[in-house]
């Protein structure tokens, strides 16, 4: 299946040595054109982009760590649920200042930055990072660890590097695309859990209490995935709870009306530990407008997917019986 944003890893052959480890990243180049120009990323290019943005990512986390434990500031964007920190601004300054110094030629696309103008983001084929500076802002303004800052870079449409931070917990996951997942360096991987019926599956919950003409569409999923499971988890961040996926913590993660944002990182982290990734409706995955099925295996996916349909259509029906 050709997704239009690459989730399915295909990994190759270990490399033995580590001069062979930089001529096979030598080799390896990604090629497109953009503004009129050839993009060339070699996988040596993106090892030292990953390295940059990780040490960043943990400078950050200690100014991170002051606003959770701290007084900050809090304000509310579309909605009176939709809040943001003066810590979120300070985070995403960071981070893009410190990435569009050293790399001048990326652009990108942040959370924070995005609210403010207003217009929807578009990724091109130039080297992009997609930045949360605070996923889970509730928690954080709370003080619940479940929070995090979530950073991926996309090349050429194409997730290469993902990395979720929580500098509560002090859990660092990682993930160049090609090369595997990891939790403070060590390798990670998914669950081997292969039935939905000893399934932890993470919903979101909180958009049930908001009245839209498809609530009963969300309330008889979430109805079905709970009968249908061995328990329903609510994190409050989707990138945790992605992270917890590949870790294998969670065995399955199903969330609609998210943003690129929100699970860029942890889709690539997902797939590099060995899982999988798939749209709730459509064939293709489109990270820039994601309706996203994370899952230990294909197999689990593809039965929440079925699961969804038949339970979307169930609904339909009853609808069409009420009129």
């Amino acid at each position: 299946m050709d997704y239009k944003f690459e989730v399915t890893i295909r990994r190759k052959r270990s490399i033995r040595g580590s001069r062979h480890a930089v001529r096979a990243f030598n080799r390896s180049v990604v090629l497109s054109k953009a503004s009129g120009s050839a993009i060339m990323s070699s996988e040596l290019d993106i090892r030292n982009y990953f390295e940059f943005a990780k040490e960043l990512i943990l400078k950050a986390g200690e100014v991170f760590k002051c606003g959770f434990e701290g007084e900050k500031i809090v304000e509310s964007k579309a909605h009176e649920w939709d809040l943001v920190t003066d810590y979120d601004k300070k985070i995403e300054d960071i981070l893009i200042k410190s990435l569009k110094e050293k790399f001048p030629d990326h652009e990108f696309i942040g959370e924070e930055t995005t609210a403010s103008v207003k217009n929807a983001p578009v990724l091109t084929d130039k080297p992009t990072w997609l930045i949360d500076p605070i996923d889970g802002t509730i928690n954080y303004i709370n003080a619940n660890p479940n929070t995090c800052i979530s950073v991926a870079l996309a090349v050429c449409k194409k997730i290469v590097v993902g990395i979720i931070y929580n500098p509560i917990t002090s859990e660092l996951y990682t993930a160049i695309k090609g090369h595997g997942a990891f939790l403070n360096d060590k390798p990670i991987k998914t669950s081997r859990n292969t039935e939905l019926r000893k399934s932890l599956i993470e919903l979101e919950l909180f958009s049930l209490r908001i009245p839209s003409k498809n609530r009963d569409i969300r309330w008889g999923r979430f109805e079905a995935l709970l009968n249908a499971s061995q328990g329903i988890r609510f994190l409050g961040s989707a990138a945790m709870a992605l992270a917890y996926v590949a870790k294998g913590a969670i065995d399955c993660f199903q969330m609609d009306h998210l943003q690129p944002w929100d699970v860029a990182a942890g889709v690539l982290i997902i797939c590099e530990a060995g899982g999988t990734v798939i749209d709730t409706k459509d064939e293709e995955y489109n990270v820039m407008k994601p309706k996203t099925i994370a899952a230990a295996n294909e197999t689990l996916a593809m039965e929440i997917k079925q699961l969804i349909t038949d339970t979307d259509l169930k609904i339909m029906r009853k609808r069409l019986t009420r009129t």
